[in-house]
């Protein structure tokens, strides 16, 4: 796949709908609540075709001015993004009290209720840009207080390059220098979510039951997140695209860029979400490989005791296990990974391996 250059309506369309990121569809550093009001109002089981913005390249500490920015890194004018500039433009925040996040929504969805889970399959995922930013700021990351080294940010703007086996990003092995390391893209959603049930908008940065920043790099295509609906219709939202993430996300954020995300919109009734996974309290992964359900704490290990647990719950009531059966599989067959240490809430996601359960009854 080669990368060009999607701007806002241009290209493949391929949803049911589309959903373009302006000004007017977009909340910069805070998530929906209850008392917003969807700027798309869809049927269970409709697609949408959304262009979402990453933050990177538009931030204050970048010069809150994208072509100036990424024509400083040599990118040409017609290469940035027309919605990343009016966003920039015609959108404020404060650095102090929200986040960085360009949030697109909310999306109602006719039928969903308090109680069910919402479905969000998907369906395909494509670079708008052939370039992306690798950011340490703020005093976050996992080394705080050690880097940066310098006073203030540092950004790393890094081009995409199409390779035989796929596209790559590339980093020089010292600054300015030829010598470059390549790695392999894994386009994902950053953030994906749903409205809370109350009227303050929540802070972009930490993820909760409402989905939001979960930074799980295993949503790429072909993937679903199932969400508890807190609000009627619940007011659906994604943002934050990468084009890849290590597990952990150690240096603060990833290869943030924008995608065009093509995703599926489905309701689980709750009846049918107790038979399928029990009493899902938070985000639910499902690939075609693995459940994944997630901890989500401030503390970490804190984190890992609740995805420990929501493990345990999802077994038992999947496939009837006893506890201290499901507590033994978990530990001799299931990876526990860090989706990332640096949101203020700290994720856990683990992967249950749901072929080593074929032939076992339901529930």
């Amino acid at each position: 796949m080669t990368v060009g250059i999607l701007q806002p309506g241009t290209g493949e369309l391929p949803g049911d709908h589309y959903l373009p990121s302006r000004p007017d569809t977009v909340l910069w550093g805070r998530l929906p609540c209850a008392r917003d009001t969807a700027v798309l109002t869809i049927s269970p089981g409709e697609t949408v075709t959304i262009d979402t913005v990453s933050h990177e390249g538009i931030l204050e500490d970048q010069g809150k001015d994208p072509v100036a920015y990424f024509g400083s890194h040599g990118v040409g004018e017609a290469s940035v993004l027309q919605d990343a500039v009016a966003i920039a433009a015609e959108l404020t925040r404060d650095p102090a009290t929200d986040g960085p996040h360009v949030v697109t929504g909310p999306i109602f969805i006719d039928g969903a209720e308090p109680g069910d889970l919402l479905q969000i399959t998907v369906e395909r995922l494509v670079p708008r840009v052939p370039y992306g930013v690798i950011s340490n700021r703020h005093g976050k990351g996992a080394l705080v207080g050690v880097l940066p080294r310098s006073e203030g940010s540092v950004s790393v703007f890094t081009p995409v390059e199409e390779r035989s086996s796929g596209l790559v990003g590339r980093l020089p092995v010292r600054h300015g220098g030829e010598r470059v390391v390549e790695f392999p893209l894994a386009p994902f959603l950053g953030t994906m979510g749903v409205a809370v049930a109350s009227d303050e908008r929540p802070h972009s940065v930490p993820p909760g039951s409402h989905g939001g920043n979960i930074d799980i790099n295993l949503l790429v295509e072909g993937t679903v997140l199932y969400l508890p609906v807190q609000v009627p219709g619940a007011l659906a939202y994604v943002g934050d695209p990468h084009f890849a993430q290590g597990d952990g996300e150690v240096a603060l954020t990833a290869l943030e860029a924008s995608l065009r995300a093509t995703l599926r919109f489905d309701v689980v009734p709750r009846e049918e979400a107790l038979r399928e996974f029990g009493d899902v309290a938070g985000p639910l992964v499902r690939t075609p490989e693995y459940l994944v359900p997630t901890g989500l704490d401030p503390d970490l290990d804190e984190a890992m005791r609740t995805c420990v647990r929501a493990a345990i719950d999802l077994i038992s009531a999947r496939w009837g296990m006893d506890e201290h059966l499901a507590y033994a599989y978990l530990s001799a067959a299931t990876d526990f990974d860090v989706s990332q240490v640096v949101d203020i809430v700290c994720g856990i996601h683990a992967r249950i391996r749901e072929a080593d359960f074929e032939g076992v009854p339901r529930g």
